[in-house]
């Protein structure tokens, strides 16, 4: 435990950096080659890389991504968390909810894997919802109404709507503002590097990769994590470890995410002992070798019609 539990702030800054500059080589790529191809490929980097900056937050939620706790809670939040529109503080305790309540009906982000198996029409109707951005408008359309303080905060799909009573416009406008603010200075600053390097249009991939790509990777990873398991507080029940190629990890499972087994097993490990861990576990117990993303779809789109 002594071992697997050990932090690195190296690491940290490791996987922070890299994120950001395969961030800055895809814009480099679009600006020395702009045709619809490379911005099409440049966005599907783009939500990969969107999505590793959700899971270092979801590392930064743990303090296991550097040593500190002020790297942990402000950084994480700053260069991960408020560039893609979230929240490190709210998370932390939203993502509390999720690790002492999974397997259960109280599980925060249940409404992102309970509906499965679904059948493969099902799947393929809800992908094409995420890659042609229907998905993505109706996430920005709930952001704009959590930090309104109209919904109550969630990353997971179920709507709760808070109490209105007594608010006044001007109060309701701060609040979005307050809440919008970091979200907006970030990208703010990110367009005006981009803008500064005379490719300001290129920011639209960015928006683009949020609204298409970002969804659907965040559909797959939730379905690989959680979906077609049991509803049992058994944590090798209940979640999956999937086995991840270049691609995924690429795509729908950057920074180590797909030990999720491990993760939850013992949520202080930081994610570059995860593999570590989980060859512990292949050695010293009956876990199975984890399927391929391709298997855990498949399994997904497996149900009946009605």
């Amino acid at each position: 435990m002594a071992v697997l539990t050990a932090r690195s702030d190296l690491w940290g800054a490791w996987a922070v950096g890299s994120t950001w500059g395969v961030i800055a080589l895809a814009f480099a790529a679009l600006a020395r080659w702009p045709n619809v191809f490379t911005f099409v490929a440049v966005m599907a980097v783009l939500g990969g890389r969107q999505l590793a900056l959700a899971i270092l937050q979801h590392e930064g939620s743990h303090g296991t991504l550097f040593k500190s706790r002020w790297a942990n809670d402000v950084l994480t939040d700053w260069l991960c968390a408020r560039p893609i529109w979230q929240n490190l503080g709210k998370y932390k305790v939203h993502h509390l909810g999720h690790h002492t309540k999974t397997g259960t009906n109280l599980d925060p982000d249940i409404s992102l894997h309970e509906d499965y198996p679904v059948t493969r029409t099902s799947l393929i109707r809800k992908m094409a919802r995420d890659i042609f951005g229907l998905t993505g408008l109706k996430l920005i359309f709930g952001l704009v109404m959590m930090d309104a303080g109209v919904f109550k905060w969630t990353v997971a799909n179920n709507v709760e709507r808070l109490p209105q009573e007594g608010r006044t416009w001007p109060e309701r406008i701060t609040t979005t503002l307050r809440n919008m603010g970091p979200m907006l200075i970030t990208n703010g600053v990110l367009w005006g590097v981009l803008a500064a390097t005379g490719h300001a249009w290129m920011y639209g991939a960015w928006v683009l990769a949020f609204l298409t790509f970002l969804p659907l990777f965040i559909r797959i990873r939730s379905i690989a994590e959680h979906g077609c398991l049991d509803r049992s507080p058994d944590m090798f029940r209940n979640t999956r470890t999937t086995r991840a190629g270049w691609l995924a990890r690429a795509t729908v499972a950057p920074v180590n995410v797909n030990f999720h087994m491990e993760h939850h097993l013992m949520a202080s490990v930081p994610y570059h002992r995860l593999p570590q861990m989980h060859a512990w576990l292949r050695e010293r117990t009956e876990v199975p070798e984890p399927p391929s993303y391709l298997q855990v779809l498949q399994l997904a789109s497996a149900g009946q019609q009605a």
